[in-house]
């Protein structure tokens, strides 16, 4: 399972933590200007992003979108899966960072703009900065709390570095050029975790193709990606033995039943995660156990025995076949590093 596009692993902090800035850590009022500015617009959205969800409950097979998994009890599980030892991604991704950071670096602008999408708490940027001089550090992430916190966090260690939020759903395209444009400096989007192979390879493009619209001449990509591996090992990833990732795909339920006022009882439902080889992909769902009607506000929805939700795929890439992805984005200039199993993939790329 990827973190989704929205990086939320740590958002069960952060719905513990005070909306608004502590007022004892300064940070830059344009930021949190620029924050609650495109918050609003995002939180305009909800409505749309609520019927979008109701509506693929009806489709067939039904479907809900992975950003619903991370409410706090989903984030929490969320974490205890990257502490399992068959959930490989997240500590193969930052070995490849620590064993190869200097070397990456010098593929970098030195005194740039850092992009961080999905940002969460920020912490995967933090060594990063250091490394390559940053200048200016630029969260986007859906939540606003958590831009909040992040933004405090790097007050408190970058004192003298200016920073900004950006409070959006990148599900959509990008739109951060006047945000850019208010710091003369080149742009590094960031974009760790596979969180790319949550999207089909079509939207996977299109996306890529927005980053690459930001670079400019001298911008760059670095980009974390889930390689393709023996079936056995992708699938225990995703259905650990000790039963968290299914606690994990289970809890969107509870999700749904707020957001939408149904009930669903997810004892009625099984986890089930599979590789399906034609599509490159993990496919997590929701099997009924039995034939059941769920009510869905003022609408029922049966469901037969057997039936599934689609929660989740996460697309995994041969190093060539990403790489002849980012060519049809628009980038070129590719390098590449990995680890010794080739199980995970790190890019820097820049606009051809």
């Amino acid at each position: 399972m990827n973190p989704p596009p929205q990086h939320p692993a740590q958002a069960a902090a952060a719905a513990r933590s005070p909306a608004s800035p502590r007022p004892d850590v300064p940070t830059a009022a344009w930021a949190h200007d620029i924050t609650d500015m495109l918050a609003a617009d995002a939180l305009s959205d909800r409505a749309a992003r609520l019927a979008a969800l109701r509506a693929g409950l009806f489709e067939r097979p039904a479907r809900v979108s992975p950003k619903f998994f991370y409410d706090a009890q989903g984030c929490a599980l969320y974490s205890a899966i990257c502490e399992l030892q068959e959930y490989y991604p997240t500590r193969t991704e930052a070995a490849i960072f620590e064993r190869h950071r200097e070397e990456i670096a010098r593929h970098l602008p030195r005194g740039a703009q850092w992009v961080d999408l999905g940002c969460g708490d920020g912490a995967k940027s933090w060594p990063w900065l250091e490394a390559v001089g940053a200048r200016r550090w630029v969260g986007v992430d859906i939540s606003p709390q958590w831009l909040r916190i992040s933004l405090q966090a790097g007050t408190g260690r970058f004192p003298g570095m200016a920073l900004a939020g950006v409070a959006t759903d990148f599900t959509r395209p990008l739109r951060l050029q006047r945000v850019l444009a208010r710091f003369d400096a080149p742009p590094v989007f960031f974009y760790p975790g596979s969180s790319i192979g949550n999207f089909t390879p079509d939207e996977a493009l299109a996306l890529l193709r927005s980053m690459r619209e930001h670079l400019g001449r001298d911008g760059r990509l670095l980009i974390g990606v889930d390689g393709l591996k023996e079936r056995h090992v992708l699938e225990a990833a995703y259905d650990d033995a000790l039963g968290v990732t299914a606690a994990f795909n289970l809890n969107v339920l509870r999700v749904v039943n707020r957001e939408l006022d149904a009930d669903f009882e997810p004892r009625r439902f099984a986890h089930r995660a599979q590789f399906n080889a034609r599509e490159s992909r993990i496919e997590m769902q929701l099997v009924s156990r039995e034939t059941q009607v769920v009510r869905i506000g003022a609408a029922e929805r049966r469901f037969d025995a057997g039936e599934a939700i689609v929660t989740e795929y996460s697309y995994k890439y041969a190093a060539d076949g990403f790489a002849a992805l980012l060519r049809d984005a628009g980038f070129g200039a590719l390098q590449h590093w990995s680890d010794e199993r080739g199980w995970f993939h790190v890019f820097v790329a820049a606009a051809a």
